[in-house]
């Protein structure tokens, strides 16, 4: 194993490692947790951490992939079983996923978390985290665009929605408000009935 192969070529003690590494650093926060505590609690050593993965910060870039690639998807399967057909009921059932998938996240987003760790560095996490980001306002344009919103409206209020998404999020950790991701959905319903009445007027 090298650090240029991905997770899924993983050895046992390197799977081991990534998945100790992942509930701790969203647990604990990056900074906080260093690799002697992860090789302990992986049961392996440290010269085992760095032979797999070569550095902490590749470690961390890949726990934020992995999360990423689980996020994505999930969202996609829960679509597809919730809301299968093009419209606004399948651009809505995105605040949906989130909320499903932010039941036992206590700690909210795990890319925000990063971000106010890393950010403004030159960690590799840094665009794992913003391209997780520009995801979720592609998926956004790309349903409401699906639904009947014409592409040049499309890319406007995905942006908008995308928005709400993302700061549903922070608000329901950082701003104690575990209504937040409701109040955005709702708010996100309205943008679209509006969007839609105007294009069928």
């Amino acid at each position: 194993m090298t650090r240029r192969q991905p997770a899924q070529q993983l050895t046992p003690a390197g799977q081991r490692l990534l998945d100790t590494a992942s509930a701790l650093f969203y647990r604990h926060g990056i900074r906080a947790v260093g690799v002697d505590a992860i090789a302990e609690a992986a049961g392996t050593t440290k010269k085992t951490l760095y032979d797999r993965f070569g550095s902490k910060d590749a470690l961390v870039a890949l726990y934020l992939s992995r999360r990423f690639e689980r996020w994505r998807e999930f969202v996609a399967a829960y679509l597809d079983e919730h809301a299968p057909a093009p419209g606004p009921r399948r651009v809505l059932a995105v605040y949906d996923a989130l909320a499903e998938w932010q039941r036992d996240a206590e700690r909210g987003c795990a890319f925000v978390n990063a971000f106010a760790e890393i950010g403004g560095t030159d960690h590799p996490g840094v665009a794992v985290i913003q391209a997780e980001k520009e995801t979720v306002r592609e998926l956004y344009v790309r349903l409401v665009a699906e639904a009947g919103v014409p592409p040049a409206r499309a890319a406007e209020l995905g942006l908008r929605l995308a928005l709400l998404h993302e700061g549903a999020l922070v608000t329901m950790t950082a701003g104690g408000r575990p209504d937040a991701l409701t109040h955005a959905r709702a708010a996100a319903a309205d943008l679209l009935a509006t969007a839609l009445d105007r294009q069928a007027s």
